[in-house]
């Protein structure tokens, strides 16, 4: 077949795009590659409230949704932590591949992670969840918020508008090459065994920067992945790390094609996140981390302030499908007191 993707227009977005194409044409069909621009893209502001209307991850798919009901593109590739908890009923989720690094990173221009950062450190994320898990270990913690796509990010942060920055493990090391160069450090530096050890540069352009030297950022300008964090200390987004491709669901013969791709674990691990956090009331904006791996699915619900915390590690029982864990986990955080500590963000 010869299938049209859609996509956001980010390098991490396409990104994703390519990396679904590439394994389609290794299925034997013919690809491309369609840029949408999304509301979402569009409200790229600190200032940016989203409309009590709308689900704060439908901005980035509404539009991508309309065209696959046009039948302007075959199917399209998200980051699954994106996607409401609930689908809409045209379409469906043909594949989730398998999981990239579910964790989140702490990237700092200093040789410092979360516990060395200095007192009132300025942490940059707009998470409630991240904020939320920072404070638990470090109250003083403040925190500015930094809208963008990852490239944007570091180069808020080599321009010190924060002192660190937190982001998804999977966004990173996507771009690879792209926004990653391996360091050679010096034996007696005491990083010297760490590998690979990998630098973040804010321009994406090597050739660019070896032809016109002046485009160099300026000393002191590199971003560094200081810190991956243990889901026991930062529990990763429900669905974090993760691909989705989505369809029109009366497109049965793309369905059939891109089927092909999904990877049954990492289907399973996904449901079940997705199910707890819809059944804690949805949405982005809610301080809850949930990741299964290892057996078990393990969930966290953080009081804004960081001060109280409910969490649980189940494993699923015979028979249990991944909703029903993800149910059942959700039922033991709000015997445990998650609704009221979620009440304090209204």
């Amino acid at each position: 077949m010869h299938l049209r993707l859609g996509s956001r227009g980010s390098q991490l977005a396409l990104w994703q795009a390519n990396h679904i194409a590439a394994h389609l044409r290794e299925l034997g069909h013919t690809t491309e590659i369609l840029i949408i621009r999304t509301t979402g893209d569009r409200m790229q502001d600190p200032t940016f409230t989203v409309p009590p209307d709308m689900d704060a991850k439908g901005i980035f798919i509404k539009e991508i949704e309309e065209a696959l009901l046009a039948n302007t593109i075959d199917l399209a590739v998200h980051s699954l932590k994106d996607l409401p908890t609930e689908i809409d009923a045209r379409f469906t989720l043909a594949a989730i591949p398998p999981r990239a690094d579910a964790r989140d990173v702490l990237l700092a221009p200093e040789w410092i992670q979360l516990h060395t950062l200095a007192d009132g450190a300025r942490v940059g994320t707009t998470s409630p969840r991240r904020k939320a898990q920072i404070l638990a270990h470090r109250p003083d913690i403040q925190f500015v918020s930094i809208r963008g796509n990852i490239d944007t990010r570091l180069r808020k942060l080599a321009a010190g508008e924060c002192d660190a920055l937190v982001l998804a493990a999977a966004g990173v090391d996507r771009l690879g090459a792209r926004l990653l160069a391996p360091v050679e450090l010096d034996p007696a530096h005491p990083e010297f065994n760490r590998t690979p050890h990998m630098e973040c540069i804010t321009h994406a352009d090597h050739d660019h920067l070896e032809e016109h030297p002046s485009a160099h950022e300026p000393a002191g300008s590199a971003d560094w992945i200081r810190q991956r964090f243990d889901p026991e200390i930062l529990c990763p987004a429900p669905g974090q790390g993760a691909l989705a491709v989505e369809v029109n669901a009366a497109n049965k013969e793309v369905i059939a094609a891109v089927s092909k791709l999904d990877h049954a674990p990492t289907r399973f691990a996904i449901e079940a996140e997705r199910a707890l956090l819809h059944g804690l009331g949805g949405g982005c904006s809610l301080p809850v981390g949930a990741y299964f791996a290892e057996g078990k699915l393990c969930a966290t619900v953080t009081a804004p302030d960081g001060e109280q915390m409910t969490t649980c590690a189940l494993a699923p029982r015979a028979g249990e499908t991944a909703k029903q864990l993800g149910q059942r986990a959700a039922a033991q955080l709000i015997q445990q007191g998650a609704r009221e500590l979620l009440a304090e963000l209204a």
